[in-house]
């Protein structure tokens, strides 16, 4: 049994077949799912998706690209939302992206720090979407000792990931783990504690070898488990065990 910690199934990519395709997971070996909003309407509809699957989890928040809508108010849904619905487990998915900057750097920080206090407050790990911003984004890890979470679909160094591991956090791997061209990715799979990695498909996006370029599914995660399984020596079976109980270890499950 595999646990998908990070899906985007509130994605409209997925509105034609959404119903479709959750009903099959199980039967494809998904036993968990984590739904992290990016946005406050989408932590909304990923709130509902977990009160619907006994199998989906959720975790609320506004990704850097929404960074200009947190405020008050939005923060305060997100509070209700977390003490309303037990099966929110994460304030995520939160961070840094300085790739394309649409959002001033100034703005994303801001609404990153604030949501990492919310994350404090409520005694909750945080998903953490962080590209192109290592500095700024360990800096404000640094500020919340506290609060500890997973990097989700990692793109830095071995030596942060260590950093990061040291300090009790998480590693997400997604489909990159299995492109030709992924030397850094499987370099820090290959250099953590096991213990300290999870698998995650990041759908819609982010889809293996063989299946580049087309929709992700949670369906598609037994490609990553192999991959790591073939960089750590181990048997699938031992990658699937593994990652989900720190899934499970992850968000308190």
């Amino acid at each position: 049994m595999l646990f998908d910690t990070h899906a985007h199934m509130d994605d409209r990519a997925f509105d034609s077949d959404r119903t479709e395709l959750l009903s099959s997971l199980p039967e494809k070996g998904i036993g968990l799912l984590m739904n992290p909003g990016c946005s406050l309407e989408s932590s909304r509809n990923a709130s509902h998706l977990s009160q619907k699957y006994d199998y989906i989890y959720a975790a609320v928040g506004s990704h850097p690209d929404a960074a200009d809508e947190v405020n008050g108010e939005v923060l305060e849904e997100y509070r209700t939302l977390c003490k309303l619905n037990p099966k929110i487990r994460a304030i995520g998915e939160i961070g840094l992206d300085y790739h394309y900057e649409d959002i001033p750097r100034e703005v994303q920080q801001k609404a990153f720090r604030a949501q990492m206090a919310l994350a404090r407050e409520l005694n909750l790990p945080a998903i953490v979407h962080e590209r192109e911003a290592h500095e700024d984004g360990m800096r404000i890890v640094e500020e919340f000792p506290e609060v500890t979470g997973v990097f989700h679909c990692y793109s830095g160094s071995a030596e942060m990931a260590k950093w990061l591991v040291a300090r009790g956090w998480y590693i997400g791997f997604t489909g990159v783990l299995t492109f030709k061209n992924a030397r850094k990715a499987v370099e820090v799979a290959a250099s953590i504690p096991l213990e300290r990695i999870v698998l995650e498909t990041d759908c819609p996006y982010m889809s293996p070898e063989p299946f580049r370029g087309k929709r992700n599914d949670p369906g598609k995660l037994y490609r990553m488990a192999e991959k790591l399984a073939e960089i750590r020596g181990l048997s699938v079976d031992e990658i699937h065990r593994i990652t989900l109980e720190n899934g499970k270890r992850l968000y308190r499950i």
